[in-house]
């Protein structure tokens, strides 16, 4: 072998050598496999819709089959721990909110995480959570709504959300907590069941992300959208009056930021192909259109595209999560 060759061959075992002590995602482009978005809930419901909406192009975006699994259960703590028994190698992600990734571990010990457990790669879209009734209530705006809680006498009203400590739950606590109201929690795994029970009439209201499914079922006379508790609603759904229009409690304003997380520690890079492929989705208006029309006001690509963005917006749903919390006279039990 002569000087040269043996030059060339020892600089390429040296570089094996290297790349072989490199971890996994130092030695391929990222993905090559297909990927798991994790929905907290069940299939059928709000999160479950949106996940599926971004999955068709994501797949497209990342080159990769992007595989929507559904796991109901725990106000969306089943999800989340899911996502961080998984490596953080960028290949699982949560469709999640504050509802799985700040409350559980404010209020339950159990949780065994903290927020700062996840990244925000970016946060898509916010929710507009409605007050929807059963059949047979002669309530048709929140004002109504509130007169005819009051004309029970003492007598309690079930609602329906999606979790106990679910924001759905708190909201519904705050709000009889704000009017002195008897409303009595009956918690569901995930929305699809609770609006079941509530078209069936086994609960008398329910607090949940907007469906574009309501509207059918509304037609159909199985139930009625009172009141939205966003300050104005997005392009769709103007039909729907918004928390600010009562005259009772005009204030009670909240919203659910919906986004994607990855387990801490994912190289940034991974989280930063996550966020371009986010940023991509909302850029095309199907996409945004249908988002819409199932009640979510969808980010800007403008607003996706730095780490230093998705951070602040992830400091702003705990913010609001622990004032909500304050209300309540709560305290945050595993921060």
């Amino acid at each position: 072998m002569n000087d040269l060759s043996r030059r060339h061959f020892l600089q390429y075992t040296s570089a094996a050598a290297a790349l072989a002590g490199l971890p996994a995602w130092a030695q391929d482009t990222f993905p090559t496999k297909p990927l798991s978005l994790v929905v907290p809930y069940p299939a059928g419901g709000p999160s479950d819709a949106s996940a599926r909406i971004f999955a068709e192009s994501f797949t497209p975006s990342l080159k990769q089959q992007v595989i929507v699994e559904n796991y109901g259960g725990g106000s969306g703590l089943i999800g989340a721990n899911k996502v961080l028994s998984a490596p953080a190698d960028g290949y699982t992600f949560l469709h999640g909110s504050p509802s799985e990734v700040v409350l559980p571990p404010m209020l339950n010990p159990a949780a065994r995480y903290k927020p700062g457990d996840f990244v925000l790669a970016g946060h898509m879209t916010t929710v507009s959570i409605v007050l929807v009734v059963r059949n047979g209530i002669p309530a048709s705006t929140m004002d109504e709504f509130l007169d005819y809680v009051r004309q029970q006498k003492g007598k309690p009203l079930t609602y329906a959300s999606i979790g106990i400590d679910s924001l759905f739950n708190l909201m519904g606590d705050a709000l009889a907590a704000r009017l002195n109201l008897p409303f009595l929690h009956v918690p569901y795994k995930g929305s699809a069941p609770a609006l079941q029970d509530l078209a069936g009439g086994q609960v008398d209201f329910a607090i949940l992300a907007y469906q574009k499914s309501f509207e059918g079922m509304q037609e159909q006379g199985r139930l009625k959208i009172v009141s939205s508790f966003s300050k104005d609603m997005p392009p769709g759904l103007k039909h729907i009056a918004p928390i600010t229009r009562s005259k009772q409690i005009p204030d009670f304003v909240h919203e659910n930021g919906g986004g994607y997380f990855m387990r801490k520690g994912t190289p940034a890079d991974r989280v930063a192909v996550l966020r371009k492929a986010i940023a991509e989705a909302v850029a095309k208006p199907e996409i945004r259109g249908r988002l819409e029309a199932e009640g979510r006001k969808v980010a800007h690509p403008t607003e996706l595209q730095t780490q230093v963005q998705a951070d602040a917006a992830f400091k702003e749903m705990t913010d609001s999560v622990a004032s909500l919390l304050k209300v309540l006279g709560r305290t945050n039990l595993a921060i």
